[in-house]
């Protein structure tokens, strides 16, 4: 068999697509890629020996450079090959993603990590720029509730189940010209609603803005919770308490009581549970510990 004669009609037959039907170009160019990593797996001996030696990767790479561009150079071919040994499967592929995205999530080596950066793509349209400030960030190691040691490959959005410690992240990175020392709540509090708008991902997914400094009416008194979002994804209203010091445990019964007004005079009989979020500057373990109600989740937040 000469596999480099087929990989070169592949290339051609990709290149031509990509001239003339644009809607179906990510799919071809996928599917060819993933074809030629099978092609060259296959000509140097299976999956076991394929982990070794590069010598004809290099060899190819600088053949097929010359000829077609530089897009089939020693570094493509290599992440080619990488596509077809991380995705076996070529079903698994998701169409969502173009070539651009996968070339930047395969040099990520924990599967439960690159399945997170796939399934942000896929929930949230990230462009390939977007991605990479999320890897940049290190938005999978800053989850701070979620599983990571087994995040699954989503293949069709609706069918996803989210939960809000899916989500949260430790720290949550915002912006910010002033000093650390010198920012106040409020400024806090703008900066996360801008980040929301933004598509910046630090709270999560699915999250729309309620209210900011929400006001509610007890017994003649007025209180005002920092922020109420809905998210529409775990289908239940999120209270958001920030405080520019460590926490207090007086911040979880406030939070906790603004939350159990949510419960009984806001959400609805299909909505779930309300959930209480708190941000703070710095975290305190004793109070954490005594903290048992599952609807309080807690995490601090870090400038740059």
């Amino acid at each position: 068999m000469n596999y480099l004669k087929n990989i070169e009609e592949l290339i051609i037959e990709t290149e031509a697509t990509k001239k003339a039907n644009t809607l179906r170009d990510n799919s071809n160019t996928l599917n060819t890629y993933w074809n030629i990593g099978k092609l060259i797996v296959e000509a140097q001996g299976g999956l076991k020996r394929a982990k070794y030696g590069d010598g004809l990767i290099k060899e190819w790479g600088h053949m097929l450079s010359l000829k077609y561009g530089k897009g089939y150079d020693y570094t493509n071919l290599s992440r080619m090959r990488a596509l077809y040994t991380t995705f076996p499967i070529i079903g698994t592929l998701s169409q969502q993603l173009s070539w651009s995205h996968y070339y930047t999530i395969l040099p990520i080596k924990n599967p439960n990590e690159r399945n997170y950066y796939i399934n942000q793509v896929i929930l949230n349209n990230l462009s390939v720029r977007d991605l990479r400030k999320e890897i940049k960030n290190k938005s999978f190691d800053r989850l701070s509730y979620a599983d990571k040691e087994h995040i699954e490959l989503i293949s069709d959005t609706n069918n996803m189940v989210l939960s809000i410690k899916d989500m949260i992240k430790d720290p949550i990175i915002l912006t910010s010209n002033e000093a650390v020392d010198k920012i106040n709540e409020k400024a806090i509090h703008k900066n996360i609603i801008s980040l929301l708008e933004n598509k910046f991902l630090e709270l999560g997914t699915g999250f729309a803005l309620i209210g900011h400094e929400y006001k509610i009416h007890i017994d003649n008194k007025t209180y005002k919770i920092d922020l109420l979002f809905f998210n529409y994804l775990v289908n239940a209203f999120v209270v958001v308490e920030v405080k520019t010091r460590e926490l207090k445990h007086t911040d979880i019964g406030q939070l906790q009581f603004y939350v159990n007004y949510i419960n009984r005079n806001i959400k609805k009989d299909n909505h779930n549970k309300t959930i209480g979020l708190l941000i703070v500057k710095k975290k305190n373990t004793f109070v954490i510990e005594y903290t048992t109600s599952d609807d309080i989740l807690i995490t601090t937040y870090a400038l740059n």
